[in-house]
């Protein structure tokens, strides 16, 4: 070995390595691969609290939170002994549940758009679903989505994407014929003149708009006051459907989601895992009127064997009655998360960094920018190098972040003070190496 033993390989490395050669890239979710930042993914074992724990034993302070929806911290107990109950019962039936109706009913109690709910088993799939209700209704083809905004791996919605397409340096995706993107129209996200050009080039053929009301897949960006608002009134004008992606900001910023946060009111929403605390699932709902149009009582035909899977909405129904039993929870949340963001905001400027921080409550972005970051053009201008030495850093350090630029920060209740001035000093060493 000429003169030096061959460094020993971590059992991550060693699965990853049989990985590759059975999964596509080794992962089964792009955003799960660590290339972005020139690394190896930490394979996990198990988790709980705020806590990550790899194959080799090592513990993460966790940032992502299975991308959003551990709002409780992971293993939280009500939420695993609900699941252990539902899986004595029986995993699935392919048959109707009591625990859906409460589901339902839950939903539609909590957000402000929802008068029927249909559950599906991920925020892809609900997003699918509502636009194809959005185009049964309004019998128009066309829809409106923003530049930087994800919203699943549907074929029409694969154009100028955000998420895993940023920084895997494909934005749109080989396989889907022109055809299924040419009813999509680009607008730019905080801009509602673009939207307006489109409308009144083509407003009877639009069907609907669909928007992340906080943009969290090309990083964290916050509407600007005003822009929600002005797109519910464009909808309105042109008798189109405003259609809330809420599958990463919905109970996350409220109980109510982003909707109640900013007291703007779509005609459908769609939610993902946080309706299953981690779990796949998934729901798209809204209005009466336009729901009665799914199948079985109306033309649009959507269906799934697993939706509305019992162990699911187990989790889900666990999380989501004690957030709304317990609204506090949301204060001290959001509280968290502008002292936490705000504080790295101040290392950012003690140290005279081209950095940017964008947060909404618990949600946030570090941008290695110079450039106030308020759309798909601006987080673009990101050094995705710089972004990965940190990231290596933080997750060498023992602070598991997203493996790419342009995904959000998570906070959980499971996180403390201690956890946040721990990871803000190793961020601070970071910084003062680097200035």
């Amino acid at each position: 070995m000429s003169g030096r033993e061959e460094k020993e390989m971590t059992r991550s490395e060693h699965l990853f390595q049989e990985a590759v050669k059975h999964i596509p890239g080794g992962v089964n979710s792009p955003v799960r691969a660590f290339g972005s930042i020139g690394s190896t993914p930490r394979f996990i074992s198990h988790a709980k609290g705020a806590y990550l724990y790899d194959e080799d034993g090592r513990s993460y302070i966790d940032f992502v939170g299975s991308w959003g929806p551990m709002i409780l911290g992971h293993s939280h107990k009500a939420v695993t002994d609900s699941v252990v109950e539902a899986c004595q019962k029986g995993l699935s039936f392919g048959a109707a549940t009591a625990i859906e109706v409460d589901m339902a009913k839950l939903v539609c109690e909590m957000m402000p758009s929802v008068e029927m709910v249909r559950m599906v088993n991920s925020g892809t799939e609900a997003v699918m679903s509502a636009i194809r209700a959005a185009r049964g209704y309004t019998k128009r083809d066309k829809i409106v989505k923003f530049s930087g905004c994800y919203h699943g791996h549907c074929d029409g919605l694969l154009v100028q994407a955000g998420s895993g397409a940023m920084t895997a340096g494909v934005p749109d995706s080989l396989g889907v014929p022109a055809g299924c993107a040419k009813d999509t129209l680009i607008a730019k996200y905080n801009d509602l003149e673009s939207v307006r050009e489109h409308f009144q080039r083509c407003g009877e053929e639009i069907a609907a708009v669909i928007v992340e009301p906080v943009a969290a897949n090309m990083g964290v960006v916050e509407p600007v006051p005003g822009f929600l608002e002005g797109l519910r009134q464009i909808c309105d004008t042109y008798d189109a459907l405003l259609i809330f992606d809420e599958v990463i900001t919905g109970f996350r910023l409220g109980p109510s989601g982003a909707q109640g946060y900013y007291g703007v009111v779509p005609d459908l929403t769609t939610l993902g895992k946080i309706i299953g605390a981690g779990m796949p699932v998934g729901a798209y709902g809204g209005r009466r009127e336009i729901m009665e149009l799914v199948a079985p009582l109306g033309g649009v035909y959507q269906a799934g064997t697993l939706s509305g899977n019992p162990v699911a909405l187990a989790a889900g129904m666990t999380q989501l009655a004690l957030l709304k039993d317990h609204p506090e929870h949301y204060q001290e949340l959001n509280q968290m998360g502008d002292w936490f963001y705000g504080q790295m905001q101040q290392l950012i400027q003690e140290h005279r960094l081209p950095c940017q921080v964008n947060h909404v409550g618990s949600l946030g972005c570090l941008f290695f920018t110079q450039q106030k970051v308020s759309d798909y053009e601006s987080a673009k201008t990101s050094d995705t190098k710089k972004y990965a030495d940190y990231c290596n850093y933080m997750i060498n350090q023992g602070f598991y972040l997203a493996p790419a630029q342009f995904e959000a920060m998570f906070l959980s209740l499971a996180h403390t003070r201690e956890m946040l001035e721990k990871t803000l000093q190793c961020m601070e060493r970071y910084l003062q190496s680097s200035s």
